[in-house]
């Protein structure tokens, strides 16, 4: 009898995963979204091997190839120092998605781990984090994000830092609401009376009921970082030059509107191109987890 139980768990479970599928699958904007980060993911790690001017990524200048417009030979133009701007966006994303891995790598667990620890203990403990997290929240994310990075040098590290240091608040608050209407359901109850530890509780039992938000928030938070990264290059606390960032590239071709429009437009337009695919796999993840639909 307990194998046939085993069996009819592992079958639901699969029944489970395999609607989740049916609906992400069937969904047009995920599965373009999908793509569309495939195609970036694969840009930025094979850039080395695909872009024609590789070495144009560092402090190249080349006065006679300067402000070329799109052709066969540099498909995106050049900028005010003759460098190929196609292989310079494609490692711009490159650094976009090393600036999500590495903000989100660290905020989305601490503010899992916060948002748990507050939802589940309660008291004190709840009053501390929350405490802490309405601080965070009432500054300005700019402001905050300018003011480190004006202390710090300019560097993909401190780009980091200055982004980590908020965002972790919104994930914090978002598991809390969720852990602390998990915490007051009967299983809860039932794992404690049986003598399961908090750690049990926390990350066997409360967690998994948490991996559905945890997986769109992530997912549009991406979309976010990169726009805000973008938004610190632009104004120059980016990342350091000559080391090529959209943000910053925006920037220095600003300066030659209208004349030379592929300077802006080109930078630009990868970063509505990689922001676009994660907010359509964030909205196809939210589709696929919601069981109503």
């Amino acid at each position: 009898m307990a194998e046939v139980k085993m069996l009819d768990a592992n079958d639901r479970a699969l029944s489970s995963g395999y609607m989740m599928w049916y609906r992400f699958s069937r969904n047009p904007a995920a599965v373009i979204g999908t793509l569309i980060l495939l195609s970036v993911v694969f840009l930025a790690v094979f850039a080395p091997l695909i872009t024609p001017y590789p070495k144009h990524i560092g402090a190249v200048v080349d006065f006679r190839a300067r402000h070329l417009p799109p052709d066969l030979n540099h498909w995106f133009g050049t900028d005010k120092a003759g460098r190929d701007i196609f292989t310079r966006t494609i490692f711009g994303l490159r650094i976009s998605l090393l600036l999500v891995i590495g903000v989100l790598g660290i905020s989305v667990p601490v503010g899992a781990v916060l948002g748990l620890v507050a939802g589940y203990f309660g008291g004190w403990t709840e009053k501390f984090i929350s405490g802490l997290t309405n601080v965070m929240l009432a500054m300005p994310p700019l402001v905050m994000a300018l003011a480190v990075s004006n202390l710090l040098e300019p560097t993909l590290m401190n780009a980091m830092i200055a982004i980590t240091l908020l965002w972790w608040t919104w994930h914090a608050r978002l598991i809390y609401a969720v852990s602390k209407s998990v915490a007051s359901e009967d299983y809860i109850e039932a794992a404690r009376l049986a003598g399961a530890g908090p750690l049990h509780i926390l990350f066997r039992e409360i967690l998994p009921n948490c991996v559905s938000v945890i997986s769109v928030k992530t997912t549009l938070d991406a979309a976010f970082v990169i726009l805000f990264g973008a938004t610190l290059s632009f104004l120059g606390f980016g990342v350091k030059p000559p080391i090529p960032d959209l943000g910053s590239m925006v920037a220095d071709g600003r300066q030659f509107m209208p004349d030379f429009w592929w300077e802006v437009l080109c930078p630009g337009f990868a970063v509505l191109y990689v922001t676009l695919g994660f907010n359509l796999l964030g909205d196809g993840l939210r589709d696929m987890f919601d069981v109503e639909n």
